[in-house]
């Protein structure tokens, strides 16, 4: 799947993205369609502009937009 594509991701679904950590790998954990906060970072999601929570391999949680993420 390409960048761009992503908002057909679902929960579960295996991703990469690149963070300031690096490159990251890890699944999606919910499709988030509403303001949300994580970890003191808004994410102003809505249902025409989706976002996804991920987590990684090593067990952090964040937020995406779907162009930052591709699946794998």
């Amino acid at each position: 799947m390409a960048k761009g594509k992503a908002k057909d991701l679902k929960a579960g679904d295996a991703v990469e993205w690149e963070s300031s950590g690096g490159h990251s790998t890890g699944k999606v954990v919910k499709k988030i369609i509403r303001e949300t906060k994580l970890k003191g970072h808004v994410a102003k999601a809505s249902p025409d502009e989706p976002q996804f929570k991920v987590k990684s391999e090593t067990g952090g949680e964040a937020i995406h937009r779907p162009e930052a993420l591709k699946k794998v």
